[in-house]
């Protein structure tokens, strides 16, 4: 089941004369929804020192979701997340990674996303494009997501749910930090590997 309706491409009458019919399951998801920080991640992978990855993730953020379920060009999302709340697993890197040599979270406490455009690309998998702003630095990023399905919880929350993935270069938003190894190679990768798990909530 996907979230938004989609023309069947063997239907060659004109948009203009008629409008694609909206599943009712599709329609019913059309809504206001706030992101679940309690059941959500959102993280990245780094390279260490040309042999390893370093996982890592934000524990404080919000956001919201705006779905449409017949027009997946009017679906929204945005981002906003507290960059001192930064965590790998190592307080000593956790540290390091706050500091002017990266994020500078005194000067820039957050991180944001804004969405700027959505695309079905078939089935269950969507596309999302927007501006990812790092230390006061606004750049386009694309974001490839996949709709995990919707359910309503004990609790009589509306849920929906999604998986994304998307790749960056972190020195496209001046993070350049890096020591040279002596066997080749630097000790973190400019490629980042963002991974994004979300649940939201519809609001009443």
């Amino acid at each position: 089941m996907g979230i938004f309706g989609r023309k069947n491409d063997s239907d060659s009458t004109p948009a203009s004369a008629t409008s694609a019919p909206v599943v009712p399951d599709q329609a019913a998801l059309t809504g206001e929804y706030t992101i679940d920080p309690a059941h959500s991640t959102l993280g990245f992978v780094a390279r260490h020192a040309m042999v390893t990855n370093v996982k890592g993730k934000f524990l404080d953020f919000t956001g919201s979701l705006h779905l449409d379920g017949s027009d997946p060009s009017k679906s929204t999302a945005s981002l906003d997340i507290t960059m001192d709340s930064i965590d790998t697993g190592s307080a000593d890197r956790d540290g390091h990674l706050k500091s002017a040599d990266f994020f500078k979270t005194d000067e820039f406490p957050r991180m944001t996303f804004r969405s700027t455009a959505a695309e079905s690309l078939g089935g269950d998998d969507y596309r999302v494009t927007g501006d990812l702003e790092i230390l006061g630095t606004s750049r386009p990023i694309t974001i490839d997501l996949e709709f995990n399905g919707a359910a309503k919880d004990p609790f009589g929350n509306e849920r929906v749910g999604f998986e994304g993935k998307a790749e960056i270069l972190r020195s496209d938003w001046g993070l350049t930090w890096n020591a040279t190894l002596e066997t080749g190679g630097v000790l973190v990768s400019d490629k980042i590997k963002l991974n994004f798990d979300i649940s939201a909530i519809k609001n009443a």
